[in-house]
């Protein structure tokens, strides 16, 4: 029987491997405990009690990217969160800590060292966040969701995700989940989604295409973001085609939209990248065009093989959409291949094999 720490939050991109990797230590330990530690101003504040996981809270440590007053508070906010991180592995007799990166991370793996308790660290980006590194200085076990991430003494296992991705099967759910979504069944479908926090300009090109690919017998699957959607986003059809625009706020379980599509159209967050190619879903990826470039990288491999395709942010406008989706997804032996492709790349037993490594630096 082994008691698990998880920590990891902020986006989907931390939440969704911590909660797959849970489930799956359930299964191999059903005797054991697993329990969260997120922050109050995460996505693991909502998604991870709705998974059924126990969550503490810690007070977050954010990292200013530039010097001032804030910056100055780190030293003091990160020592209260670190005794409150140790706080919680005591009250809850920690064998192991298995962190995810994200604001709670970097407290949660300095209490456990200072605890002496084995820690492992998966890294789900290209590019290494800043809780991971610190973490991957002392872990016992460094794993990776792709083979380019730099970090020493590294494992690339693959990204831990959901047995609804690992075993889904589009094909036979395709039908059931274009009615969920009221599509009509016969007509492609293009799913967007710019991830849990949206994209506002792979949105605004999106809208703006809505008519010529509707035109074209393209159906438009749109997931907003929730700080995006309003009243005034609603239904359309086309009169002639029938094809239909449908846009959503949200979806909680990202399989039925995969199902329901033939080509999806997203940033190229770590999860996004690794489900798709899983699932066999093509897509194009849009990598933000800030930050440290960890979203191009993370879609690197997948597009170098040909299974899928990238454009950069600021080439994506109404215009490249309306002239080039229909042609790639009517292309039913091209989008064949890349899903292909995707499912032969990319592994899909993440979480089994990180479990098991949680499981053993425990009982080591």
């Amino acid at each position: 029987m082994v008691n698990v720490v998880l920590a990891g939050g902020g986006t989907a991109g931390h939440t969704s491997p911590l909660i797959a990797t849970a489930n799956r230590l359930a299964e191999l330990d059903p005797e054991g405990s697993r329990v969260a530690i997120g922050t109050p101003k995460g996505l693991e504040s909502r998604v991870v009690p709705e998974a059924g996981l126990d969550l503490e809270l810690i007070s977050p440590v954010p990292m200013p990217r530039k010097p001032g007053l804030e910056l100055a508070m780190v030293p003091m906010r990160l020592a209260r969160a670190v005794g409150e991180a140790k706080e919680k592995l005591r009250k809850h007799r920690a064998d192991v800590l298995v962190g995810f990166g994200g604001y709670v991370a970097t407290p949660a793996y300095i209490a456990a060292k200072q605890l002496k308790l084995p820690v492992i660290v998966h890294e789900q980006n290209s590019v290494p966040g800043l809780a991971n590194k610190v973490g991957a200085r002392f872990a016992e076990g460094v794993y990776t969701a792709f083979p380019n991430t730099s970090l020493k003494g590294a494992e690339c296992i693959g990204l831990p995700v959901r047995d609804e991705i690992t075993l889904l099967d589009r094909a036979a759910e395709q039908t059931k989940c274009r009615a969920l979504f009221e599509l009509k069944p016969d007509l492609p479908v293009l799913l967007v989604s710019g991830g849990s926090q949206g994209a506002r300009s792979i949105n605004e090109a999106v809208i703006d295409a809505i008519d010529p690919l509707l035109a074209a017998g393209v159906q438009i699957l749109h997931v907003l973001g929730a700080k995006n959607f309003t009243d005034e986003m609603v239904s359309v059809t086309d009169s002639d085609t029938g094809a239909i625009y449908r846009p959503v706020a949200y979806v909680n379980r990202m399989e039925q939209a995969y199902a329901a599509a033939d080509l999806m159209l997203a940033r190229s967050g770590a999860g996004t990248v690794v489900e798709t190619a899983i699932v066999g879903l093509p897509a194009i990826f849009v990598p933000l065009p800030h930050g440290n470039g960890e979203q191009a990288r993370n879609a690197e491999a997948l597009v170098h093989a040909g299974g899928g395709r990238l454009i950069a942010d600021s080439g994506l406008s109404s215009t490249w959409l309306a002239g080039e989706i229909p042609g790639i997804i009517k292309d039913t032996a091209g989008l064949q291949t890349m899903g292909t492709i995707g499912r032969d790349l990319v592994p899909g037993e993440a979480a089994t094999t990180l479990a098991e490594r949680v499981l053993a630096a425990a009982r080591s």
